[in-house]
């Protein structure tokens, strides 16, 4: 007979009995969920907050008109760079047309002018950033009446009339983004068979069907925005494309936790600072810098020239979004017996 009073089945579990019963049971993985949800959910309003809540400007590169710029205009610089506590970086320019070709090649934010010496004109561009454009302006009427200097407002760029604050585009970036990701966290649980090229096909295939489907709905059913449609429509297929192979990459790399890493690159960081709810010169300076070298950004980069700045496209956001593309398509083949999905080359016995 066993001397336990409660006998062999009823003997209380110890603590390393209980412990290694909850490693190998399913309510440590929903545990260790619970604890990331809730830290995530902290850091994404964080993230954005520190973002976007409260914007300020650090530089805003500025064409100032002259050969030595107008003394006029110096002043209203030198004026509005105390009222707005950053500086405009001014830029001089020897002609009015030079000065707006900078702000189509968008090294430039604004142009300030003073034709006749005495008045001032300030020429914005809300497509090179609304929320920009808006601080300029209003600091520019300030700064004029408190130094009794005529300031004329104007802008070059203004939005098209369906996107009035300019966030359309952050929008669609933002949907192919994680639509990109998305599409790849279901094709590991639905289609766990592919093999690697398979799936890297079926990525690229609803990537194009993806992009298409968000420039048709934002432009011919919706009318928010006039696309250059082959070029945005490619733009959003290479940000989906991107987006879903970072999650694979991610998925060989750490397998089911491959969600987190993606999370935090793509919308925790990349987003906020893709520059496409608020401007990159009122970014918090890292953001800035950062956000430019992520998918996020190279997107909404692209996208926003493609439909204000026709002409001047620049090939940087597009090898960002390759970069991407073609490193994570590398680990994930490199790397391929990793991953968590794919059938067996050889037939089973």
């Amino acid at each position: 007979m066993s001397d336990s009073p409660h006998g062999l089945h009823g003997r209380p579990s110890t603590w390393a009995e209980r412990w290694a019963a909850f490693r190998r049971s399913s309510f440590l993985p929903a545990t260790v969920l619970t604890l990331i949800l809730a830290a995530s959910a902290g850091l994404f309003a964080g993230s954005y907050t520190y973002a976007m809540a409260n914007p300020a400007p650090h530089t805003i590169p500025t064409a100032v008109v002259g050969a030595h710029g107008a003394p006029a205009a110096r002043r209203f610089v030198d004026g509005m760079e105390q009222a707005l506590h950053a500086s405009l970086e001014p830029q001089v320019y020897d002609s009015r047309e030079a000065a707006v070709r900078a702000v189509d090649e968008q090294k430039v934010f604004a142009v300030a002018e003073a034709p006749d010496g005495r008045a001032v004109t300030l020429d914005v561009s809300g497509a090179s950033g609304a929320s920009v454009a808006q601080l300029l302006g209003e600091a520019a009427v300030r700064v004029g009446r408190a130094a009794g200097t005529p300031v004329v407002v104007h802008d070059l760029k203004p939005l098209q009339k369906g996107d009035p604050r300019g966030l359309a585009i952050f929008y669609i970036s933002l949907a192919a983004v994680i639509i990109g990701f998305v599409g790849a966290i279901q094709l590991s649980v639905h289609a766990r068979a592919l093999n690697p090229l398979e799936r890297i096909a079926f990525t690229a295939a609803y990537a194009l069907l993806g992009g298409f489907a968000i420039a048709a709905v934002v432009d011919w059913l919706l009318g928010a925005l006039n696309l250059p449609f082959v070029e945005s429509w490619l733009i959003l297929a290479l940000t989906m494309f991107a987006s879903g192979l970072v999650f694979t990459m991610f998925n060989t790399l750490v397998g089911r936790w491959a969600m987190l890493p993606t999370w935090g690159l793509m919308v925790l960081l990349g987003n906020p600072s893709s520059g496409g709810a608020v401007s990159w010169p009122l970014l918090p300076s890292p953001l800035g810098t950062i956000g430019r070298w992520l998918p996020p950004g190279a997107s909404v980069n692209a996208q926003h020239t493609a439909v204000y700045f026709t002409g001047y496209q620049h090939a940087f956001p597009f090898l960002v979004l390759a970069g991407w593309a073609v490193v994570s398509c590398a680990v994930f083949l490199i790397w391929r017996h990793r991953h968590p999905g794919g059938r067996p080359s050889r037939p089973q016995h």
